[in-house]
This record gives C-alpha cells, structure tokens and sequence, in this order.
C-alpha cells in the first residue's frame, strides 16, 4: 500500500508537493482506514483531488506516474543516450534543477521508502530503505554511478551496478536480474493501473486488447462450446467481472465469446479467441451487441474493468484523471465505496482520483462518500506552482456540508468566476 508520495519539479510542481494516504487523525468508529501489518498509522484506501482547471491536480497524479514508469521501464525501454524524459517546472530560473520523486509503502507487512532525484541527463541520487520492525535498513544508496549496499540487501548486486546505465534505476535493472529482495518492491511499481493520465494513454486497453482480456475471462478449458459471463465461467476474473457490472448497473445482463474457428491454436499475444458480444436488459431475447457498438460510458467502465479486477483481487494503486470523465457521478460513488468498504476491497486495493465531482462531498446521496483526510486540493500561486494541501488542514466541523464550503470558495481551490460570466447569487447552491 502507497503511504506517502512526495514531487519536487516536475510540471506545475515547483516546489516539495506531499501527498499521504495517512488517515489524519486515529480515533472514531470509521472502517475505512485499514491497520496494516509494517505500519503504525491506519492507512486509508480511496483519495481525491479537487481543484480548477490547470491547476495541476493531474500533474500530482502524472507525477507518480512518472516514477512508475522510471521503476519498470527505464532499463529495458529507454534509450541509453536519451538521457532522462522528465519534465521539470517550465518557468524555474534555474532549468537544470534536478527534479526528485520519493515514495513510502508497504510491500512484503515491511515499511520502505524509495526515492530518486533527476536532472535532464541522468539520476543524481536514489535509494531505498526498509524499516522491518520500525528500524532502519538501508538496501542500497546512489550517488550517480557510486553505489554503496547495505548487508541486509543479498544478491549480485555489484553485477546489476555494472550494468546500470546513467539514466537507468538501480530498482529497475535488479528486477530484471531477478534480486529477489527487490520483487515486491518492483511489483508494487508495476501493478500500478493509471487511466486518462497523460504518459499512461499508450497503455490504456483499447478495444483489441480488452476484447483478449474478455475473451480469456470467458473461456472455458476443453470445452467446445464456451460460456458466458453469468453462467459457469469457472474463474475468479468472472467473478470479479461480474460483481463490478452488477453493482454499476449499467444494463449488461450477460457477456459471451462466440468462437472464432480461424483463431483456434492461436496465442498470439493481444488477440481474441474470438468475437465478444454483451446482451443488454431489454424485453427482446436476442438484445446482443458486439463491443465496439457500446456506448463510451460502458466502455469507460470495461476499460478500467481489467485493473479494476486485478486490484481488488490482489491490492494495488489504481490512479485516474477526472473520474467524471469516465463514470455517470452514481457509478463514481459506487466505485468509491467499493474501494472504501472491508468487505468489497478486503485486500487493501487503493484509488486515487482527481475529478471536478462535488457529489462526492455533499450529503445529497446520503453520508458523504469521502472523509475529510481523503479530499485533496490543488491552486496555483502567483508563480504559476501548484500547491497541494488536505481538506482536513481546515478542519471543518463534523456537520459541516463539505460541497458547499467547497463550491463556496471557503477552502480555495476552485476557478474565479468574473462578473461577465456570472449573474445573481454568490452562493452555487442558492
């Protein structure tokens, strides 16, 4: 589980931005934070970030991002020559700043904290540290290409510092040389499931690849004919799959692969073992359509579906930009207490979402779906930086209506309205 992310330079994020999952305060019959083995803190597992247009919520969440990328791909995917693809505070007066990226999780019930600090052609400076039973271990240190390991990091690890470039993490090249102490350090980097943020489109799961993951879903080994998605699909992706759908009630009753003789042997990485078809709730038997004529709400939710599944089935950090975008405000809400119920995400999956979606903090749904401590906000100074802070830095009354203070303005982070766009009441909620 994500802890703590802290950015410095990088887009909007001038200066040192942290952001926690830490719940702020212990104490109250809440169950959304969890206690987890490693840590002292209950840990919560759903976050959101409000704020007005460009003003950089989704670079926080393009941050991490950013760092996950750096974690799995710079050793195998970036080219040794190209230095570091950051992207640093655009209007800093001193543009070789180096920027620096720094996490704190639990992975294995042990507390780490990983952290690297780049400028434009190579990592300066990175870590990792790991505090079993509250002491500090230091696994290894970076001082460019000045490596120091501590004793309890076991492994060839002089050969992976041979063999890891300037502008390639030490974490990302000991994965590949499978040092075992690093896996669950690595894995919880790549099972980041990111959607609508800017470096992550290219591996969104696009029609062709969510038609392969659904067909996989639905096929029933050594069986002629196939199954379909509420009747006897024998795995725990179908079970998955099929509670999502149920609780979004988005009007798919069933899923079915119809077998596609010419792809038979075929396990070509990415292709479907045939056609998907997905039957709506109507009054006619025959109500199947073939995926790519979904509507794009339905396919919004299908697309976020794979991690989605893989999430709540083995924990992990799911980060979406504008969650409004994706999902009807009823099924955002839905996810949301999802993420945040023991009984729905019994293995501690996380959400972090940026959106514009007040209903998520008023009371005309009923209780509010997020506590003060899991709503961030994020304005800009006069610099052009982006500030991020908590709601719970307010410390607004228990009974206090959290949609209206925030529309109202009484927490900052909303867009200025001038009086040309603007007629009547100050209040949005008059």
């Amino acid at each position: 589980m994500l802890i703590e992310f802290r950015v410095e330079n990088h887009r909007s994020l001038k200066t040192e931005q942290v952001f926690t999952f830490e719940e702020a305060r212990a104490g109250g019959e809440d169950d959304r934070p969890r206690k987890v083995a490693g840590h002292e803190h209950r840990i919560l597992t759903v976050a959101a970030v409000y704020g007005a247009n460009a003003s950089g919520k989704s670079n926080l969440l393009d941050a991490l991002t950013f760092m996950q990328d750096a974690v799995v791909r710079s050793h195998r995917m970036w080219e040794p020559e190209s230095g570091v693809p950051r992207d640093p505070f655009a209007w800093n007066t001193e543009p070789t700043a180096p920027s620096s990226y720094i996490a704190s999780f639990i992975a294995d019930e042990i507390r780490f904290e990983y952290g690297f600090r780049a400028n434009d052609e190579r990592f300066l400076e990175e870590w990792l540290y790991a505090y079993p039973h509250g002491r500090k271990q230091v696994w290894f240190e970076r001082d460019e290409q000045s490596f120091k390991f501590g004793d309890s990091l076991r492994g060839e690890n002089r050969l992976v510092e041979q063999v890891t470039r300037p502008n390639a993490l030490f974490l990302s090249v000991a994965a590949q040389h499978k040092i075992v102490q690093i896996e669950p350090v690595y894995h919880l980097f790549r099972s980041i499931g990111s959607f609508n943020i800017r470096r992550s489109s290219a591996r969104w799961p696009y029609e062709p690849r969510l038609e392969y993951w659904l067909s996989r879903v639905l096929i029933v080994p050594n069986e002629p004919v196939q199954g379909s998605l509420f009747g006897d699909t024998p795995n725990w992706r179908a079970g998955e799959l099929r509670r999502l759908l149920t609780s979004a009630d988005v009007g798919i009753v069933d899923i079915k692969l119809i077998p596609d003789p010419s792809t038979e042997g075929d396990r070509s990485a990415g292709r479907a073992r045939g056609r998907v078809m997905l039957q709506h709730k109507t009054s006619r038997p025959d109500s199947w359509l073939p995926l790519e004529q979904e509507s794009q709400g339905t396919l919004s939710l299908l697309r976020m579906a794979p991690t989605l599944v893989e999430a709540m089935r083995h924990g992990g950090l799911v980060v979406v930009d504008e969650l409004e975008a994706s999902l009807h405000p009823l099924l955002a809400l839905n996810l949301v207490k999802q993420f945040n119920s023991p009984s729905t995400n019994p293995n501690n999956a996380q959400l972090l979402f940026a959106t514009h979606d007040t209903n998520l903090l008023g009371t005309v749904l009923g209780e509010p779906a997020l506590r003060r401590d899991q709503v961030w906000l994020s304005e800009k100074d006069a610099e052009g930086a982006t500030q991020v802070y908590p709601l719970s830095d307010f410390k607004p009354r228990k009974e206090e209506n959290l949609e209206r203070g925030y529309l109202q303005g009484r927490y900052g982070a909303i867009p200025f309205i001038g009086s040309g766009l603007s007629r009547g009441s100050e209040d949005p909620l008059a």
